[in-house]
């Protein structure tokens, strides 16, 4: 069963969340919270992901971030937004955000994106991914120097990066290349170094900038 925590401002949106991700067989919604609650109730249910809200009127939810992710064993934390031109997506994917969730998500997908939460993958819908670099779009220099990082890649890290930008966990990239989830940790680990980033998102997004989501080369089976 996998433990949530929905924390938003408005009372429409937890409980719209709470209803949604119910429905699950394999989710419970354990408790959901304003922003002033948020890390007091986290830590007091102990889930396995916390949807928060990026903009809350209460307490910023960049702060709440923050401190979730300092706790000795942080839940995984995907941040709530209308991507309303917000000027704190890039923050929070450099605080540990480990995803983003456009606040209307097909109800049908709510739930598997949870699942790919709990499961270590990344959650960036094409929508939410799009905007994101379109209204982050980083200088030329900038995008010069990342395409330069990716190169320094091998086909196999190549392969699992592209893995890891459609959103599968570990252990699913394995299971489609044929890789132990240990070896596929290595490369992930090996990739992050290379691209001087910090978390699966950003590699991700970096992914993404590069073209190589758009290249869709076929991933070569085991080694």
């Amino acid at each position: 069963m996998i433990r949530v925590v929905v924390v938003d401002d408005e009372a429409l949106v937890r409980s719209g969340f709470e209803l949604i991700l119910g429905a699950a067989e394999d989710i419970e919604v354990v408790a959901t919270a304003g922003g002033g609650g948020a890390v007091e109730t986290v830590r007091r249910e102990r889930p396995d992901v916390v949807l928060l809200d990026i903009r809350m009127p209460d307490v910023d939810g960049l702060t709440v971030l923050r401190e979730l992710r300092a706790m000795a064993d942080p839940p995984v934390v995907a941040m709530l937004t209308t991507f309303d031109s917000d000027e704190y997506i890039l923050t929070a994917l450099h605080s540990g955000a480990a995803g983003f969730l456009l606040k209307d998500t097909e109800p049908e997908q709510l739930a598997h994106l949870v699942r790919t939460l709990a499961a270590g993958g990344v959650v960036l819908s094409s929508k939410a991914s799009r905007t994101l670099l379109r209204n982050h779009p980083g200088s030329k220099a900038a995008v010069d120097e990342e395409a330069a990082r990716v190169r320094l890649l091998t086909v196999r890290e190549r392969d699992v990066l592209v893995l890891v930008a459609e959103g599968l966990s570990n252990a699913d990239i394995g299971g489609r290349i044929h890789l132990s989830a240990g070896t596929v940790k290595d490369h992930v680990s090996a990739i992050l170094t290379k691209l001087r980033v910090t978390s699966r998102v950003q590699a991700a997004l970096l992914a993404q900038r590069a073209g190589l989501l758009d290249e869709r080369p076929q991933p070569q089976v085991g080694r």
